[in-house]
């Protein structure tokens, strides 16, 4: 996409209200996503994912399996993007439109740094998601919902936040943790017996494996750790020093480490 200047007749800081006005062969279409589906919504979904509080700040996850009904999409999906250096975005539903918006997000926040000199305050961004939300609604109606997880680092505060969203764009501020996706239920459950707003980084890394595993163990969407593969949950944590995905090597050994005490336990 190329833009030949800024000079037309909207001057505000909306990347999409830009398109709107002055670039309407360019605009974002969210219905177009559900007249592409009107003859075959068998699209792939994003399952599992979940954002929770911590010492440090805020960590989100989600694991890497997209299904297509009952059949595997694929094994390897991204479900978590930074969408900012201070915020970031978990999707889940159908993956097509979550993707895209995930990326439109991103191209938002920074068009409006550009423009005002200075980043959106993170309620803004989330209120911001919330509309491309509520613009998906046409697409949802036919199925094609989208229902992400929003968090990250209010500067201004000093602490990590977090928001869920419903498909009519309502957002809702969550204080502790949550939680979306086929296996969302499980890895709440799990949260709510494992979560602790004062762990440090390596316990809240261990908390996501945690629940992340136990939706694999009880819903056939949620993808499990597949060391043979080496598919890995993506794991990004937001503190004041910013976004920082955590390595394979260390979702690795807490995933082994995960193991052997559920093994000493008996299994449980």
């Amino acid at each position: 996409m190329k833009f030949e200047g800024f000079g037309g007749g909207y001057q505000g800081s909306s990347f999409s209200e830009l398109l709107h006005v002055d670039y309407p062969q360019y605009r974002l279409d969210w219905g177009g996503f559900a007249r592409e589906g009107r003859d075959a919504l068998s699209v792939p979904h994003g399952t599992t994912v979940l954002a929770f509080k911590y010492a440090e700040g805020v960590l989100v996850a989600g694991d890497r399996l997209a299904t297509e009904g009952m059949r595997v999409a694929s094994r390897d999906i991204q479900k978590v993007y930074a969408t900012d250096a201070y915020s970031m975005m978990a999707i889940a539903g159908a993956a097509g439109p979550a993707i895209e918006m995930a990326r439109i997000m991103r191209v938002e926040l920074e068009h409006y740094e550009k423009i005002e000199g200075e980043g959106l305050e993170i309620d803004g961004k989330a209120n911001k998601l919330s509309q491309m939300i509520r613009a998906n609604l046409p697409a949802a109606m036919q199925g094609l919902v989208v229902v992400p997880l929003f968090a990250g680092y209010d500067l201004r505060r000093r602490q990590g936040r977090l928001w869920k969203f419903d498909v009519t764009g309502g957002r809702y501020e969550e204080a502790e943790f949550e939680a979306t996706g086929s296996g969302g239920v499980y890895a709440r459950e799990s949260l709510k017996k494992s979560h602790r707003a004062g762990a440090g980084r390596p316990e809240a890394v261990e908390i996501a494996i945690q629940a992340l595993t136990d939706a694999a163990d009880e819903d056939r969407g949620t993808g499990g750790i597949d060391t043979l593969r080496r598919i890995f949950p993506t794991v990004i944590v937001c503190s004041e020093r910013g976004i920082e995905q955590v390595r394979e090597d260390e979702l690795r050994s807490t995933y082994e480490n995960v193991l052997r005490s559920r093994a000493e336990r008996g299994g449980a």
